[in-house]
């Protein structure tokens, strides 16, 4: 489990495609090590992944097919930047919200400009993510934890102030650039709840619908 706060900034020092899969060696700049150990989490551009290798300044981690079909991280190339945090500890303040690190799909960055001080960034998501983001509720993007300012359709807008732009791999963005998204962990419950005993049964909707909630006794308007 992590917080979404970002820890430190690191690269890609390697990538080995082996059988299909990829083994990734992450380079961790200024993130302290010394409390790591094999087996340990750390999630890395919003993706949990697991330390196989580790030196004093890089770790290795083992991507699975899944996880490749699901975010960016088969697309990076040596030296291509991520956002670093290690996992969550008992005793650790809980700055931004419970983030998993199982990124949903892949969004992409639609335009950015100044608000002020700060940055303003539109994003898509993927039409099946829509309905689980939500005009102020929160989003990890890239492993960053952030507040939704708006909702249209499936693109939405996020602030970004001066130290998140420093800290994260924020400041690299260009309209175009692909990000891995995490959608909030009780939206997702919450849907898998509503569903009640049809849970149980084959998924032939895609989820919650209208044809469902009406269903169930909800008014239509």
């Amino acid at each position: 489990m992590f917080t979404g706060i970002i820890q430190a900034v690191g690269s890609l020092r390697r990538l080995d495609r082996r059988g299909g899969d990829v083994r990734l060696e992450i380079g961790t700049g200024k993130l302290d090590l010394s409390d790591v150990k094999g087996g340990d989490s750390i999630a890395t551009s919003g993706v949990c992944l697991t330390v196989v290798g580790q030196g004093a300044d890089w770790f290795a981690a083992d991507v699975s097919l899944e996880t490749l079909s699901l975010t960016t991280l088969g697309s990076l190339g040596p030296g291509s930047h991520v956002n670093l945090e290690k996992s969550l500890g008992v005793t650790d303040r809980l700055g931004g919200h419970m983030v998993s690190g199982h990124v949903d799909g892949v969004g992409e960055v639609l335009s950015l400009g100044q608000d002020g001080r700060s940055w303003r960034y539109r994003l898509r998501a993927p039409d099946a993510l829509a309905r689980y983001i939500a005009r102020k509720g929160s989003i990890c993007i890239d492993g960053v934890s952030l507040t939704v300012n708006a909702v249209d359709g499936a693109e939405f807008e996020l602030n970004i102030i001066p130290a998140t732009m420093r800290e994260t791999v924020f400041e690299g963005y260009r309209a175009g650039s692909r990000v891995n998204l995490e959608v909030d962990l009780v939206a997702r419950y919450l849907e898998r709840l509503l569903q009640g005993d049809a849970a149980a049964q084959p998924d032939k909707s895609g989820g919650i619908s209208r044809e469902f909630l009406a269903s169930h006794g909800f008014p239509s308007t």
